[in-house]
């Protein structure tokens, strides 16, 4: 049984940082790419960043390029971001999911993943 199981989320001031960490289970996890998720209220959810199996290639949405960094232990079948100079948009929902580089990196739909969606972990930037 595949589980996503995200943490680190919290409130936190602008220009703070916060470190996420998706911890997953029931599957090869060296094997697939991994991608870290976010959907504010009334908006769509898009991919925030993508590490490939081996950790050598990540993508990240351009509004967050040079502040957030994403990584990978598998070892510990753990991905992370580190999110640093966090604005008031930064604030939303934040999920792990895994898949296929092509398909993680070509849509942020359920038809882009091969997982359920976890709980997630809350992000709130906010003064």
């Amino acid at each position: 049984q595949v589980q996503l199981v995200e943490s680190g989320g919290g409130l936190v001031q602008p220009g703070g940082s916060l470190r996420l960490a998706c911890a997953a289970s029931g599957f090869t996890f060296g094997y697939y790419t991994m991608g870290w998720y976010r959907q504010a209220p009334g908006k769509e959810r898009e991919l925030v960043a993508a590490i490939s199996s081996g950790g050598g290639s990540t993508t990240y949405l351009d509004s967050v390029k040079g502040r957030f960094t994403i990584s990978r232990d598998n070892a510990k079948n753990q991905v992370y971001l580190q999110m640093n100079s966090l604005k008031p948009e930064d604030t939303a929902m934040y999920y792990c999911n895994y898949g296929q580089w092509a398909s993680i990196n070509s849509g942020s739909s359920d038809a882009n993943v091969l997982g359920s969606w976890g709980q997630g972990t809350q992000v709130t930037v906010s003064a």
